[in-house]
């Protein structure tokens, strides 16, 4: 599961990359030149079974491109950004993979984590520490269910219901 959202990550970053160095933006030609040659490079290393190059390369035209000031070029997203554009991206390879009793677990227990959490989250008069505990196992409860580990998710998913139920929440 971890190879699958690590090849998304590399597949969003070259379909990033692809509509940016299509698109018309007037910025230096020579800079996005050599971007359009580092992605091509990237594509062939992932292509030849190399995705660590392809990474780094692709972690090198986000260098590139902030040193050449193109106010245009994608940005680094931050790590929840990344995670669930990943996320997104694998949907479709998991769906893939995975046993069909298997993605309908793991659905269930999104759609019951997605409720549960959003219910705490709007309670009224939760102290700090209760809301990072949210945040906590909700994060946990979401890696457990990119990993396809229904067991781990189910477990989280009731630590968040006793949080609930401690808050006077209906999970």
């Amino acid at each position: 599961m971890y190879k699958i959202m690590l090849d998304a990550e590399l597949s969003k970053a070259f379909d990033v990359w692809s509509g940016y160095l299509n698109a018309r933006t007037g910025e230096d030609p020579q800079a996005r030149a050599r971007l359009r040659s580092t992605l091509q490079s990237a594509r062939e290393a992932a292509a030849a079974g190399d995705p660590e190059f392809a990474r780094a390369l692709v972690a090198e035209m986000y260098d590139d491109a902030r040193e050449a000031g193109l106010p245009w070029a994608p940005v680094l997203p931050g790590p929840c950004t990344a995670d669930r554009e990943a996320r997104d991206y694998a949907k479709d390879d998991l769906r893939e993979v995975l046993p069909v009793h298997l993605r309908d677990e793991l659905d269930g227990i999104a759609i019951f984590l997605s409720v549960t959490g959003r219910r705490l989250r709007a309670a009224p008069g939760l102290d700090t520490a209760t809301h990072q505990d949210i945040l906590y196992i909700t994060a946990r409860a979401g890696m457990a269910l990119d990993l396809a580990h229904p067991t781990a998710a189910r477990r989280e998913l009731e630590r968040l219901k006793a949080i609930a139920r401690r808050c006077g929440v209906e999970p």
